[in-house]
């Protein structure tokens, strides 16, 4: 049945299924992403044949989604999709497929749910298929404590006051994934979270739902965040019930400090700080404080690019000080962390840059998908606990791969 015909609303599962059909098809890069609190879906597509690589300068950048490692790569470049072709839709509101761009529709308006599904599943397999081969990480729970004592070890020595070791976990993706299903439950599920797809062909394919933003611009206004601490949202209204210890505390203080710091390195010293509150962020909470800087009156106008350089990778992902944490991650981690902790998001869409850490994700390859979860060592720490912690938060994307109707 063609809807557009019929004029009959179509579910953001069906849109989404003929926005990723299209990208798929398409061969290019692209993204689809929402904003934490916004109700706007926005979807690019490159229409470039190769993946485009820029400097971070993003005042020089034209309107596109951005995607950077954990490591910096030698010549400091990140991935940068052009929006080309951008299409932004509300969540609030029933359209119907008229209403999509005939360049979405017409590869799969006249399919069947259940042949665009297939269509989707069999193009999502040929573009995997295509991937860079790299070896897998070790998974075990023995590596990762041990890697954690490695760490507290290091810190009792005083080579480090925090050090955040990063695991992963393979899961099988079902016989028939369903890309649009997951994405749109985790649309509905995290609202306060950053979701987001992206495709670069031939050097990756991710997914996830971060809760922490690294740098926001808009307007006259520079934003960002520190976020840390972690604890199992528990009872009808978890925010208010949630008791810190002092680990938790001082390991969030840590990452305000560290923007602080960079807020002093660069001679500035009007800035607004809010916080620290607890946030939930799927099923768990967090400590948060949020920055916000006026860069006009400040006479900063390239304060996002000075700060994402000081910022990333931040305290919270790597550890502190940073040079000392980096180093000892790259010797004892054990694997290449990829799009894991880097930074990515949109640049100059709708006026506004906003950059978020790639956390709470999951990389697509064939026939499975590697969760990627990290979790911060002060002197505190518990190794047992620290492991729960990286399992608590591999299940906020990982129950919607293995299990889609979960």
């Amino acid at each position: 049945m063609n809807l557009a015909q019929e004029g009959k609303a179509i579910s953001l599962e069906d849109s989404l299924d003929m926005i990723l059909h299209q990208g798929l098809a398409s061969g290019r890069a692209f993204a689809l992403w929402r904003k934490p609190n916004s109700r706007t879906l926005h979807f690019i597509l490159d229409d470039r044949q190769v993946s485009n690589r820029v400097d971070l300068s993003l005042e020089n950048l034209g309107p596109g989604f951005i995607v950077h490692p954990f490591a910096d790569q030698d010549d400091r470049k990140a991935y940068f999709i052009h929006a080309d072709q951008h299409l932004s839709f509300s969540l609030d509101e029933s359209f119907c497929a008229e209403d999509l761009p005939d360049e979405v529709t017409s590869l799969s308006v006249s399919l069947s749910q259940k042949a665009r599904k297939a269509a989707i599943a069999q193009l999502l397999d040929q573009q995997l298929q295509e991937l860079k081969e790299k070896s897998l990480p070790r998974e075990d729970k023995v590596n990762f404590i041990r890697l954690v004592k490695l760490g507290i070890h290091a810190i009792s020595q005083g080579s480090l006051e925090k050090i955040v070791p990063a695991r992963t976990k393979t899961l099988p993706l079902p016989e028939f994934f369903d890309l649009g299903k997951t994405l749109s439950q985790l649309l509905q599920t995290y609202p306060f979270s950053f979701i987001h797809f992206f495709h670069l062909p031939r050097i990756g394919t991710w997914l996830g739902a971060s809760p922490e933003s690294l740098i926001e611009t808009r307007g006259d206004y520079f934003y960002t965040m520190s976020v840390a601490g972690t604890q199992a949202a528990q009872g009808d209204n978890p925010l208010k019930s949630a008791a810190w210890t002092q680990k938790e505390i001082e390991e969030q203080a840590l990452v305000s400090r560290y923007i602080v710091d960079c807020f002093k390195t660069i001679r500035l010293r009007e800035y607004e700080e809010q916080g620290p509150r607890t946030i939930l962020a799927g099923n768990l909470l967090h400590l948060r404080s949020d920055f916000k800087v006026n860069t006009k009156t400040t006479g900063f106008s390239n304060l996002g690019s000075v700060m994402l350089a000081l910022l990333h990778p931040t305290s919270a992902v790597c550890g502190m000080p940073r040079n000392a944490a980096q180093a000892f991650l790259k010797a004892e981690e054990g694997f290449d962390r990829s799009f894991y902790a880097g930074f990515l998001g949109p640049v100059h869409i709708e006026n506004e840059t906003c950059l978020y850490v790639n956390l709470r994700t999951a990389s697509l390859h064939p026939k499975q998908a590697i969760l990627y979860a990290g979790a911060g060592v002060t002197a505190d720490s518990d190794p047992e606990k620290e492991w729960e912690e990286t399992e608590l938060k591999c299940k906020i994307i990982g129950k919607f791969i293995q299990n889609p109707d979960a």
